[in-house]
């Protein structure tokens, strides 16, 4: 990327995004959402997939959302195809900030559904935001394919996205609380619950979900 040689402070600010210290890439960054400029955008991006503090990415998706969305959105749908799982959830974290519908038609089911959990979970929270009218249940007929993977905050990351979607999501949830899978029912479950009551909190609707699941055995049983 050349910039003309008066563009001092420009060019101040991109060679400060590669910078050692972490304070100074956050100063970047910050500079260059504060005077937006479309000469920034390759930079912008390209530091998403690589840099390593949760504060610097934090800026960087916000100077970006600084620049026009006509722009932005074309660069970060790109990285979606890249094979590093960073640059797959940043761009989707960034998506679902800037809001813009024409992302929605690259949320494919792979990508929903993708192996690494960061870039499932980013997936799960941008098709929210970006889901058009009409296609929240088939959206949550995706999403629920999910129900029962990963840890507490994955788990706690896609009954958000499917509580998101209210009355669209909840056939499908009802139908997952019969799934042969007892981690998935455990999970249709536990968002049910949390659905109903949200300051009960996920951990204590997962206790109530195991509950239920014991119940039902025992009665089954007898």
């Amino acid at each position: 990327m050349t910039l003309p040689t008066q563009d001092t402070d420009a060019t101040r600010a991109l060679r400060g995004l590669e910078d050692c210290d972490s304070s100074l890439r956050l100063r970047a960054a910050l500079a260059v959402g504060t005077n937006p400029d479309p000469r920034f955008l390759d930079k912008l991006v390209e530091r998403c997939g690589i840099e390593p503090d949760f504060s610097v990415r934090e800026m960087l998706t916000w100077a970006l959302t600084r620049h026009a969305a006509s722009l932005t959105v074309p660069a970060l749908l790109l990285q979606l195809r890249s094979e590093r799982a960073q640059a797959r959830s940043q761009a989707l974290h960034t998506l679902s900030k800037i809001g813009d519908g024409r992302a929605w038609p690259a949320l494919t089911r792979a990508l929903l559904s993708d192996a690494d959990d960061e870039v499932a979970r980013s997936a799960w929270r941008a098709a929210v935001v970006l889901v058009p009218e009409g296609a929240e249940a088939g959206l949550a007929t995706v999403l629920a394919t999910q129900l029962g993977r990963g840890g507490h905050e994955t788990q706690l990351s896609l009954s958000r996205a499917l509580i998101a979607l209210g009355d669209a999501a909840a056939p499908t949830l009802r139908a997952a609380t019969t799934a042969p899978d007892p981690r998935v029912r455990e999970h249709a479950i536990a968002t049910e619950r949390l659905a109903r009551d949200p300051d009960a909190g996920f951990a204590f609707a997962l206790e109530e979900a195991k509950r239920v699941m014991v119940l039902g055995t025992a009665i089954q049983e007898e």
